[in-house]
């Protein structure tokens, strides 16, 4: 009860949340084994491991509670696993949608160049 009443005055900095996305994994982990890592600092709503060639090595984490988030990433960050050392970030969305959004800008740029006959190498020169 007294820890519960201590959380509620803590002042988190704007970039913990909940979700943590952990890099540098063993490409054979499986989600019980994530279970077993990250479910020592507290209860986990969902644990994604990636498994596609671009993902592979990488998980999301999800806790139920941000101090549990904050405590595992500030403890598993480093934690060697299978001779692989962690890196655990907080999950920042604005940052993971900025590639897509440029990539997206780039192929609508194409297309517009594209139907309007537009050549950049010929501006050039």
């Amino acid at each position: 009860m007294a820890l519960a009443q201590k959380r509620t005055h803590v002042r988190l900095p704007p970039e913990v949340n909940r979700i943590l996305y952990v890099r540098n994994l063993p490409y054979k982990i499986t989600g019980e084994e994530m279970y077993d890592i990250f479910g020592k600092y507290g209860a986990i709503r969902q644990i994604r491991v990636g498994n596609t060639p671009e993902t592979r090595g990488t998980a999301f984490v999800v806790f139920e509670d941000i101090f549990d988030a904050k405590n595992a990433c500030d403890h598993l960050s480093g934690f060697n696993v299978c001779g692989r050392y962690l890196v655990v970030l907080y999950y920042q969305s604005n940052k993971a949608f900025k590639k897509m959004d440029a990539e997206k800008k780039q192929a609508e740029l194409d297309r517009v160049k594209t139907k309007y006959g537009i050549n950049t190498e010929e501006l050039k020169k």
